[in-house]
């Protein structure tokens, strides 16, 4: 005897969703380029911070080649210190170059020397021990130390990681009340379907199963297609990055590692139990205001 196939108790294909799979594809789509630019700003962050941990610049106002080489001896022979090096008027041009052009500064005009330090980070007070034994040999010198902007990158990172996911939020959000919006329309637009199940004795958790199931559904379609965007975007930035140098500013160089895919795998899931627990509030609640 063949099997008589079921007709489902709500309609299959309905206009109005279409417009509900449009805004919740794209609300996922902006969250999880929110979540990935969350993660990494955290691990640009950590990257460049652990980078320049220990790193110091010694620049020399009024020292010559041969005086930034004996500054370079006397550092050398600090306890704690790994390596150093003198700039040459090539590097030093380079650094200028942003600012004042290939062709540099005139050579009339003085510049001071640079010296490049790589010491412990465990070590304590390398700075102030640097300008000590160098103003002990009679040599003018200013010492900045890379963590001190370290710190100041850290903020800044840090209010832009919390910007984040305080966006991803205000998505999410966002995303649960058009799903619950739409499902009290679905509900009302359904009522004599409704009444019939009343009738019928169906209790109020299994009309809003049916909800339930039809909105978890296409959460997880919107969130997957959502996701596939982001990564698509993503995809695209990498490789313009990566087309035009690799590294941009302070970030590293940019990739999808295991934990970005977590977050672009996890989304449609997190879309799908937000779009089927706010039908299920809002179907229960409308039931039982009648309504």
């Amino acid at each position: 005897m063949p099997r008589v196939k079921e007709t489902p108790l709500l309609p299959v294909e309905d206009v109005r969703e279409a417009a509900l799979f449009f805004v919740v594809g794209a609300l996922c789509f902006l969250a999880a380029l929110a979540a990935l630019s969350a993660k990494s700003t955290y691990g640009a962050a950590k990257s460049w911070t652990a980078e320049v941990q220990g790193e110091l610049t010694v620049s020399l106002p009024a020292a010559d080649r041969r005086g930034a080489d004996d500054a370079a001896k006397i550092i050398r022979q600090i306890d704690g210190v790994r390596e150093v090096r003198v700039f040459s008027k090539e590097e030093i041009d380079a650094l200028l170059e942003p600012n004042f052009g290939n062709r540099g500064l005139p050579d009339s005009l003085p510049l001071p020397q640079l010296v490049a330090v790589k010491a412990d980070p465990a070590a304590p007070d390398m700075g102030p021990t640097i300008t000590r034994k160098l103003t002990e040999a009679g040599i003018a010198s200013a010492v900045d130390e890379h963590a001190d902007w370290a710190g100041d990158v850290r903020r800044v990172l840090a209010i832009a990681r919390m910007t984040a996911m305080i966006a991803v939020a205000l998505l999410v959000s966002t995303a649960v009340a058009v799903i619950a919006f739409a499902t009290h329309a679905a509900l009302l637009a359904r009522r004599d379907i409704v009444d019939v199940l009343h009738l019928a004795g169906a209790r109020d958790r299994f009309i809003a199963g049916l909800f339930e199931r039809r909105f978890w559904v296409l959460g997880l379609r919107a969130g997957s297609v959502g996701a596939l965007m982001a990564l698509g975007a993503a995809a695209i930035m990498i490789f313009a990055v990566q087309a035009h140098g690799g590294r941009s500013g302070l970030l590293p160089e940019l990739s999808l590692d295991f934990f970005d895919l977590v977050i672009l795998v996890i989304t449609p899931v997190i879309a799908g139990f937000a779009a089927r627990l706010a039908a299920r509030i809002t179907v229960i609640r409308a039931l039982k205001g009648v309504m």
